[in-house]
């Protein structure tokens, strides 16, 4: 049975994108099996594991809409080991199709009960918004991870989050809790970082990721080649560190 984490925040720039290919691939190298899902039209989740979104014949839209099943969609990224269920820019007219409806933010959830026994993360990357894209991830999800920067406007979008998360718990997803938060981009020669830092910890205890991922730019270079930094230069300072978060990930009882 696989367990399904979206990895959500609704602040733009936050790493999440960087996040679900580099943990995907630490995944994979910690022997695990590993679905990517793009729910982000933008389609960088797909570009960033070595998936030209633009040669797609089948995407994560044409699940949504049930003309296909993941197992037809889903396909395998060599380079980094773990089967991808794409994103292109047909996704972005997804939400107007999606409004009359049934079901319409169970239809993820729905797709992925069929394929469950092949993986052990399914892992979602959702767009930088509270939209009907998200809301499926959420509704799909045994989980929430957040990546979020250690500043001042990170925690009052973390409070517009966790409130969304209530909700989606309360009335469409009993399942759903918050798995952990992870500080990305992390500058310990920051004064300010370091304070947010212990205010997460004091205020969310082991909801707190122990896993910190550096400020690195070899990370940041990485989807230049389309490849998350763990494949594309596994000894960077930051891949090393999503590595680490992989094997916490793995090693905690979720």
């Amino acid at each position: 049975m696989a367990k399904v984490f979206c990895i959500a925040n609704q602040k733009g720039g936050v790493g999440k994108t960087t996040t679900s290919v580099n943990l995907a691939a630490g995944l994979v190298k910690a022997g695990q099996r590993v679905l990517l899902v793009d729910l982000d039209p933008q389609g960088n989740a797909t570009m960033g594991s070595g998936v030209d979104k633009r040669q797609l014949e089948l995407s994560v839209y044409d699940v949504l809409l049930e003309s296909a099943s993941i197992a037809e969609t889903r396909v395998s990224s060599e380079k980094c080991g773990y089967d991808v269920l794409g994103a292109s820019r047909d996704l972005a007219g997804a939400e107007v199709e999606m409004v009359s409806i049934e079901r319409r933010e169970r239809r993820l959830k729905q797709a992925l009960e069929a394929v469950q026994g092949d993986y052990d993360f399914v892992l979602v990357d959702c767009p930088p918004s509270l939209s009907m894209l998200t809301l499926n991830g959420l509704c799909a999800a045994n989980g929430v991870i957040v990546p979020m920067q250690c500043e001042y406007f990170a925690l009052e979008g973390l409070t517009d989050l966790v409130n969304t998360i209530k909700q989606v718990h309360a009335n469409l997803n009993k399942d759903l809790k918050i798995i952990g938060l992870l500080r990305v981009m992390f500058d310990p020669r920051i004064t300010l970082q370091q304070q947010v830092s212990e205010q997460l910890k004091s205020h969310f205890g082991n909801k707190v990721f122990d896993t910190v991922i550096p400020r690195n730019v070899r990370l940041a270079e990485a989807p230049s080649y389309g490849l998350p930094g763990v494949v594309f230069d596994p000894s960077a300072r930051g891949s090393q560190a999503y590595l680490e978060f992989a094997r916490e990930m793995v090693a905690r009882d979720l």
